[in-house]
């Protein structure tokens, strides 16, 4: 059985309070199934995102997984906010959780795909 999306992103925030980040839920999807996209806001005009793992990724380790969907060293807070913008479009069931961080930490490495996992060790 399949975590609910709103247990799995308050234990998310909870863990990046935890580590003394900020983050909050900028949209409110489906409590029960939304898809959950996580940008990480680098507060200098730069930002990442991760979003859900395509099915063909899954380990059976973890429920849910993420894929980097925009991350790159100048990647820019209105690209980001622009890619979710369509992605509401298409699924209005989407959360929304940002975490602001200046050294870009998301705090997913427990749910990173294996080739994001390895692209993290970088």
């Amino acid at each position: 059985m399949r975590l609910k999306a709103e247990v799995w992103a308050k234990a998310y925030l909870r863990s990046c309070a935890s580590a003394g980040v900020s983050a909050a839920v900028v949209r409110h999807g489906d409590d029960d199934a939304g898809a959950i996209f996580i940008k990480v806001n680098r507060l200098d005009g730069t930002a990442r995102l991760f979003g859900p793992a395509p099915a063909g990724f899954e380990t059976g380790q973890y429920e849910r997984q993420w894929v980097a969907h925009i991350d790159g060293p100048t990647t820019t807070e209105a690209e980001v906010d622009s890619y979710l913008a369509r992605q509401i479009e298409f699924d209005r069931d989407i959360w929304i959780l940002e975490v602001e961080d200046r050294e870009g930490r998301h705090f997913l490495e427990p749910w990173l795909a294996p080739d994001e996992d390895a692209k993290e060790r970088r």
